[in-house]
């Protein structure tokens, strides 16, 4: 079992930045594949960012790609997500999600584990 705690989150203006992080404990991170999705109001879940189980891959939807980096700390069983130029449109709940078939990728459906997120609202 994988416990997964998202903090990090809360309000920031349009251009800001914040940085989410994901604590995962229950299994050794490096074992994992991890990502990010997000759901806005009234909107379904999508995806954010993944990482590979190593750190060397790492996936972003068009929509953030220059703006958002994932990365992860292996010895810390952590993984970030680094959001900077943020729009009104990022708003969101922001999920962290975990892999133990180390698969990973854009798919929600190979994220076995989910934690209860963290909201980002971003004030234009």
């Amino acid at each position: 079992q994988v416990q997964l705690v998202e903090s990090g989150g809360g309000s920031v203006q349009a251009g800001g930045s914040l940085r989410l992080s994901c604590a995962a404990s229950g299994r050794t991170l490096s074992s994992l594949a991890m990502a990010w999705f997000r759901q806005a109001p009234g909107k379904e879940r999508e995806f954010v960012a993944a990482i590979s189980w190593g750190g060397g891959r790492t996936y972003y939807a068009d929509s953030v790609k220059g703006r958002f980096t994932i990365s992860r700390d292996n010895a810390k069983n952590t993984v970030y997500l680094q959001m900077n130029s943020l729009y009104s449109e990022d708003t969101a709940v922001y999920y962290c999600a975990a892999d133990p078939d180390r698969s990973g990728g854009r798919y929600a459906g190979v994220y076995d584990y989910w934690g209860q997120g963290t909201q980002v609202t971003v004030s234009s």
